[in-house]
Parts: C-alpha cells; structure tokens; sequence
C-alpha cells in the first residue's frame, strides 16, 4: 500500500519522522483526512490529535496549533508543541486544566479568559491523548 512519509517538528526540533498511509487532523476550517497524491496543501492546525494511520495500527499526536504542508508524498506538521501519548505528564495536564477551569469560573477582571480558554483547550487535548 502507498504511503506517505510525515514529519512533525516544533520550536524544540523534530518530534516524529515516519511513513503512514493516512494522515487525519483538525485544521482551522475543519476535519482533514490526508491519503498518499492528496492535492498540495498549506493548512493552520487547530489544538487537537493528529491520527496517523498505518496498517490496523493508530498512533496519535497531541498536538497545540501550528501548521500542516501537504505534498503528494509527504506529510509536515509545524506545530507549536507536539507530544506522543508517553511524553504526555497527565498529572500535570490535570492540574493545567483545573487551573485553567478555576481561572475561567472567576469574576476577576484581570483574568484574561481566552488565555484561559486556550489552556483549557490544550490540557484537555493532552489529556486525551495522553489519559
């Protein structure tokens, strides 16, 4: 079977370089399923999985934003922060989250709810991989 190869990189260096048949993920505009010849394609990624295909095998990504180069035979993931499932700390995740949670459940005006919101988003992200 044709695959392609997908490569994952972030600010700190490369994070996964390997072949898989089928590339799924959350972009910006909506979900994106990625096979081998798929047109080129330049796509922001939203903070959420990315599932890489390969066999009966699924792996997953957590990964916060960036973004997605598609080529016929190739796969590149810009992302801000990408983690496997094993280099997810949970139980740090589960205290960003109830951090984030309490921020946003404050009537504070200095709170800055998007902030919150977004670290909201990424502990809950983490914790779905990696939980």
């Amino acid at each position: 079977m044709k695959t392609l190869t997908v490569s994952v990189v972030t600010p700190d260096g490369p994070v996964m370089e390997e072949d898989f048949e089928m590339v799924s993920c959350k972009s910006e505009t909506g979900e994106l399923g990625i096979l081998p010849g798929h047109i080129p394609l330049v796509a922001p990624l939203s903070i959420s999985a990315v599932r890489l295909k390969s066999d009966n095998d699924t792996k997953r990504l957590s990964v916060n934003g960036g973004f997605m180069e598609v080529r016929p035979d190739k796969v590149t993931i810009l992302a801000q922060t990408a983690e496997k499932p094993s280099d997810i700390n949970v139980q740090r995740a589960e205290e960003a989250k109830a951090r984030a949670e309490r921020r946003l459940q404050s009537k504070q005006d200095d709170i800055d709810f998007q902030r919150a919101e977004l670290a909201l988003k990424r502990a809950l992200n983490r914790l779905n991989i990696g939980g």
